[in-house]
């Protein structure tokens, strides 16, 4: 009897251990602490062996063991050069996915892995192209690495190369690339413009607003030099000599078919073929179905022939008709440009902020604007002072267009420089006796702008 109380207290015993070890949830903060203590100070070999305990004992314990973890496995590929890692690198992202859902966008964690997948040559082009493809189809709102959407394209026309896509599938993802890129440039270009805004008008950023409006625009240099890589990417199979060809073989199988009318026509006017075929597809596609697109092009046949009344007829309807803001910015920088050319700079810039309203980071409107004030430093002053100060308010303009636009950035910076340069000196400020006073402007223009104090 007393053999078989024993006995069974054993059991019992070891089976309420057992259920204290299969529990242990001290054991897995323990191998946390061990693990993220060293993965701080970046001593990783120390943190490895942990690391993998924590994913085969304790994979849904802490998100920290998938954060630290990332970092651990780039550092050991970036710094160590160790390429064996990569295969760890993608599995701590998808561990991540996997026991941490609500705290993981699954498109940024599917992007990041089809760029790994890409920057270290695994799996092949076609397979690489529809790793992207999905996330862009899927998730849109998480594909805003400027690298990645580059990537996404460039193997696109590597597969076109290859003869695995024809050329109407490249510009259909070219379309929608651009279109991303301009979406994101926008938004960052709105949030940069009000702090701009608030610092024109006197009033200090906060610490943290300043950190913003740098992250602004360093963020949209990078999406500039992106869009300047994708175009390039295009190059020549998008260059004239290839597109008209390539749509004149079509027209009269594909006239009735407007969306293929739009598509050449938009294509042909982006990179200003002059052949009688954008005349034929504007036309036709006015006759079929007169829309913001016909009108628009319409408008510039008729600006290309001399008739400058009728573009602006033309424009105008397209204007009206024209729902979508990056088409409306290009109808309304073609109106203003109208105006310019004869000399209306008030009217101009009345539709350079149009542009300006519904594509923020147009920084050709801004340097147009600062063109035309530059222009006007004859009939705008009094004095000889004040038609060089407006140089100060050209040089404002040119400025902005820098920092809103990295396409233009090269040109608006020199050109407020020379700004500048023509604005009053130190030395004229000092003889006319005119620091921290304020010279309104009567003309056009209008406004003012403080003399700087000496």
């Amino acid at each position: 009897m007393k053999t078989k109380f024993v006995l069974l207290f054993t059991i019992l015993l070891l089976a309420f251990s057992g259920k204290s070890i299969a529990q242990a949830p001290d054991d897995c903060a323990i191998s946390l602490s061990y693990f993220t203590e060293p993965a701080k100070i970046k001593n990783y070999e120390a943190a490895l062996p942990y690391y993998e305990k924590l994913v085969k004992e304790c994979p849904n314990y802490n998100l920290a063991i998938y954060q630290y973890g990332v970092k651990m496995f780039e550092y050991f590929i970036d710094e160590k050069g160790d390429k064996s890692k990569v295969t760890n690198l993608i599995e701590a992202w998808e561990l991540r996915l996997q026991n941490f859902p609500e705290q993981t966008k699954e498109g940024d964690v599917l992007l990041t892995i089809a760029q790994i997948k890409f920057d270290n040559n695994i799996g092949t082009k076609t397979e690489q192209f529809n790793a992207f493809d999905t996330v862009f189809k899927k998730y849109p709102e998480d594909f805003t690495s400027g690298k990645s959407l580059y990537t996404y394209f460039s193997l696109a026309v590597d597969l076109h190369n290859s003869g695995e896509k024809d050329l109407q599938e490249i510009f259909n993802l070219y379309d929608v690339v651009i279109s991303k890129i301009d979406i994101e440039k926008n938004s960052l270009a709105t949030k940069l413009t009000l702090l701009m805004d608030k610092e024109e008008a006197g009033t200090a950023l906060t610490d943290k607003e300043q950190r913003a409006k740098d992250v602004y625009e360093n963020n949209l240099g990078v999406y500039s030099t992106i869009e300047g890589s994708v175009n390039g990417t295009l190059g020549q199979l998008a260059d004239c000599v290839n597109l008209v060809p390539f749509y004149e073989k079509d027209f009269e199988a594909k006239k009735n078919d407007i969306d293929w009318l739009k598509a050449a026509s938009n294509r042909l006017d982006a990179k200003d073929c002059e052949t009688p075929l954008s005349n034929k597809l504007a036309i036709r596609l006015h006759e079929l179905e007169p829309s913001s697109i016909s009108a628009y092009l319409l408008g510039k046949q008729a600006e290309a022939g001399g008739k400058s009344s009728k573009a602006m007829e033309y424009f105008n309807q397209a204007a009206d008709l024209e729902k979508d803001n990056s088409k409306k910015a290009r109808i309304y920088y073609s109106i203003a440009e109208n105006h310019r050319k004869k000399g209306s700079f008030g009217a101009a810039r009345t539709y350079y902020n149009k542009m300006l309203e519904v594509k923020p980071s147009a920084g050709i409107a801004y340097l147009k604007i600062a063109q035309m004030i530059g222009d006007s430093s004859n009939s705008c002053g009094n004095t000889v002072f004040e038609k060089r100060a407006i140089n100060w308010l050209a040089a404002e303009m040119a400025a902005k267009a820098a920092r809103v636009d990295g396409s233009v950035a090269s040109s608006a910076n020199a050109a407020a420089s020379a700004y500048r340069q023509r604005a009053p000196q130190a030395s004229d400020i000092f003889s006319e006796g005119m620091a921290g006073k304020t010279v309104t402007f009567n003309c056009w223009v209008g406004g003012s702008v403080r003399v700087p104090n000496l």
